[in-house]
């Protein structure tokens, strides 16, 4: 069975502390990054789980503005540390959160033991792998951050969408500016009707810009209608 005393037998860790709405979380995170590398490949499979994202952080904050939805369930892809689902579950929401690598199930199973109160909404935390998103159930609300990078990632998400998104549910992400998070919401406005604003983050150092995009399924017009993602020629 799962518990912190077996977690910090196994990981080294520190704690990094976020407020969302004057509501303080404590999360740990790896103290060092090199016993999840490939020392053949360090960029191959590299633990962005690892680090909290600033998009996560806006993701959260805008969750927390929702009002919770009884009997509404909330599926996070992606959810490295658990901040994002964390949250969510403080402020009332039913969640799942669900990421692929096993190590970062773990973190964000303790940074969940380490946050969250008995009298705040159950939370679940699954493996999910996006290329065969074999969950038990569909969920009124999918949210992610930070997960795309890649563009083969864009066929897998378009399906895991399809399969585990209830009719008329919504896809709310947080990405930040970057050519892979463009090129993938244009994809997807065929598919999707979108509303996207932009926020930003300013630190002493620097500037950073972030797309909170929500979208929901487009009502199909014809049964032939194509259900695959369109790439440009």
């Amino acid at each position: 069975m799962f518990s912190l005393d077996i977690f910090h037998k196994k990981y080294k860790t520190d704690s990094t502390e976020v407020k969302i709405r004057n509501r303080p979380f404590s999360f740990f995170i790896p103290r060092e990054l090199e016993p999840f590398l490939d020392q053949n490949d360090v960029f191959h499979n590299f633990p962005l789980w690892a680090k909290i994202w600033e998009p996560s952080v806006v993701l959260a904050d805008h969750l927390s503005s929702l009002e919770p939805r009884p009997g509404k369930n909330l599926l996070e892809v992606g959810c490295g540390l658990g901040l994002v689902g964390i949250v969510a579950a403080s402020f009332g929401h039913r969640v799942t959160m669900t990421e692929q690598d096993p190590d970062a199930l773990n973190f964000a199973r303790a940074n969940a033991l380490a946050n969250l109160s008995p009298s705040d909404p159950p939370i679940e935390i699954r493996r999910l792998d996006w290329n065969r998103p074999d969950l038990d159930r569909t969920f009124d609300r999918i949210v992610a951050s930070e997960i795309i990078y890649s563009e083969k990632d864009y066929e897998p998400l378009f399906g895991l969408f399809k399969a585990l998104l209830k009719p008329g549910g919504e896809i709310i992400l947080a990405e930040g500016f970057r050519e892979s998070s463009f090129n993938f919401f244009k994809e997807m406005s065929g598919h999707f009707e979108m509303k996207a604003q932009k926020k930003i983050i300013r630190t002493p150092e620097k500037e950073i810009r972030i797309i909170l995009c929500c979208m929901k399924f487009k009502e199909q017009s014809s049964s032939s209608e194509s259900s695959t993602v369109n790439r440009e020629p």
